[in-house]
C-alpha cells in the first residue's frame, strides 16, 4: 500500500475494508465492502434501475456484475450474482477478473493529490463493527436508485465507512470518480480555449511555450480544487445517515 498502488492480497484483507477493482483498462472502478470469509457487499446497477449521465459515459460504464449464464449461476453466490442493487457476492464475482485494491482513509492532503481519483479520501473511517453493520443494513433496506454521478458504488462504500451521505440536491455525490469527472470537464474546456492563443503565438516559440505551460497549470489547478472540495472529508453538504429499524 502506498502512493504508487493500493493493491492488496486477499489474505491481508480485514472485515470492514473498502475494496475496489478497476474495469475496462482503468476507465472506472467498482467498489464494495469486504465483510468476511470471501464475501463482499456492493452496490450494482441493472437495467431499468439506474440513472445515467445522459452522455457517452453511460455506454462505457456497463453493469459491474460478471455475466453468468441463466442456467449456470455462480456456485457460491447463486442467483444473487445476477441481481442489481445492494448485493452480497463472493470476491471472485466482485473482482470479475480484475485485481484487488484497498481504498485508503484519513490520508494527508499531499497524498490525496498524489493518488488517482477514486482511491482515497481525507475522511476518517469509523469502526469495523459500524461499517459492517451499515453494509448489512443497506443490503436489506437498499441504497436508493443508482445514479452514475450522485449515488454509485463508491458512494455506497464511502457511506458504509464514514456514515455520511451527500444531500439529495447535490449535483455530484461523494464518489471520487464522479468528482474527478466533473472537475476534468471544465479543465479540459479551459485548455481547449487556450488553443487559439497558442496559434497566435506561433511566431514566438517562447510565448507559445509559456502559453501552453500556463494553460496546463491552470487546468490542473482547477481540477485539483474541484476534486478537493468534493471530497467527503471536507465538503459541508453531507449528513449523517440514521439507520432505522
Amino acid at each position: 500500500m502506498g502512493v504508487v498502488s493500493n493493491k492488496v492480497e486477499r489474505e491481508n484483507l480485514k472485515p470492514g475494508d473498502h475494496i475496489y477493482s478497476w474495469r475496462l483498462a482503468y476507465a472506472y472502478s467498482h467498489h464494495g465492502i469486504y465483510v468476511d470469509k470471501g464475501n463482499v457487499i456492493h452496490f450494482t446497477r441493472g437495467d431499468g434501475q439506474e440513472i445515467g449521465t445522459g452522455t457517452g459515459l453511460d455506454h462505457i460504464i456497463g453493469s459491474s456484475l460478471p455475466q453468468h449464464p441463466l442456467d449456470n449461476p455462480c456456485p457460491i453466490c447463486g442467483d444473487e450474482s445476477r441481481s442489481a442493487g445492494v448485493i452480497s457476492s463472493c470476491i471472485d464475482c466482485f473482482l470479475s477478473g480484475g485485481d484487488l485494491y484497498r481504498y485508503e482513509y484519513g490520508v494527508t492532503l499531499a497524498f490525496f493529490f498524489a493518488k488517482a481519483r477514486g482511491t482515497c479520501t481525507l475522511a476518517l473511517s469509523e469502526s469495523e463493527e459500524q461499517v459492517i453493520h451499515r453494509a448489512f443494513y443497506f443490503h436489506c433496506m437498499g441504497f436508493g436508485v443508482y445514479h452514475v454521478m450522485k449515488n454509485n458504488c463508491e458512494d455506497f462504500a464511502l457511506c458504509c465507512k464514514t456514515g455520511l451521505k451527500v444531500f439529495p440536491t447535490a449535483k455530484v455525490g461523494q464518489s471520487g470518480q464522479a468528482a474527478s469527472f466533473q472537475a476534468a470537464a471544465p479543465a479540459t474546456f479551459q485548455a481547449f480555449l487556450s488553443v487559439p492563443l497558442a496559434v497566435l503565438a506561433r511566431s514566438s516559440p517562447l510565448v507559445y511555450a509559456a502559453t501552453k505551460i500556463g494553460s496546463l497549470v491552470a487546468s490542473y489547478g482547477t481540477y485539483c480544487v474541484k476534486r478537493y472540495i468534493n471530497d467527503t472529508g471536507v465538503r459541508r453538504d453531507v449528513k449523517r445517515v440514521v439507520l432505522e429499524g
